[in-house]
């Protein structure tokens, strides 16, 4: 038994997981025992309405702002920094908007260059067959919904025209911003995300680094 956990922990860490669920559960100094205390209204959208997350339960860092930025990437770029749980979209004249987001957990996060292959309005979602073996009670299929861990929107990665199976969407689990909890996808509140979605266009190049690092 030993030997086949081993194996199995192997082929987690090895493969794309992007199921986009949630590694472990909600840290105790973050949970809420009612999810609904995490919301203070809703903003109009189709087919659903956007909850609004109340900001006075996260941390201010991670609310959108417009910031100074002098990384060396182009207008129109997406900077993903892992150890900050902080997206970038860099703008003309040195500024970023950033965004407060959740990451992979330890072992999860994948690092690299991609570009947003395609996009999804409230999105369907599946988990990949890694993550089937490793939770075989995972619901093979889950429409669009406020229960959906793909969120309002997703922006799907791909390189070299191929989905990697990795995403930029929104959460159902807003206490998991600013976290290092998910099965290696980035993770974003829903309001940002649609947000997001806005600005960017497919095609638009995404640099996720790790240790000021995006090259593998």
């Amino acid at each position: 038994m030993a030997m086949i956990r081993r194996l199995m922990i192997a082929a987690l860490l090895s493969a794309p997981l992007a199921a986009c669920q949630t590694a472990q559960q909600q840290p105790n100094e973050v949970a809420a025992t009612d999810d609904s205390a995490w919301y203070i209204g809703t903003m109009p959208d189709k087919p659903h309405d956007i909850p609004l997350v109340d900001r006075r339960r996260m941390d201010a860092k991670y609310a959108r702002q417009t910031v100074d930025y002098k990384g060396p990437e182009k207008p129109g770029s997406i900077v993903v920094d892992i150890d900050e749980r902080m997206l970038y979209l860099v703008q003309p004249e040195g500024k970023a908007v950033r965004y407060g987001v959740g990451v992979g957990k330890q072992g999860f996060s994948w690092k690299g260059i991609a570009s947003v292959g395609r996009k999804g309005v409230w999105p369907n979602w599946s988990p990949t067959k890694t993550m089937v073996g490793i939770k075989p009670d995972l619901p093979r299929y889950m429409e669009a919904g406020l229960d959906n861990p793909l969120g309002a929107r997703a922006l799907y990665l791909y390189q070299d025209g191929r989905d990697i199976l990795f995403r930029i969407h929104g959460t159902n689990e807003p206490w998991s911003i600013g976290e290092q909890v998910s099965s290696g996808c980035v993770r974003m509140l829903n309001e940002d995300v649609a947000d997001l979605y806005e600005r960017v266009p497919v095609g638009a190049t995404v640099y996720v680094k790790r240790n000021g690092r995006y090259r593998v």
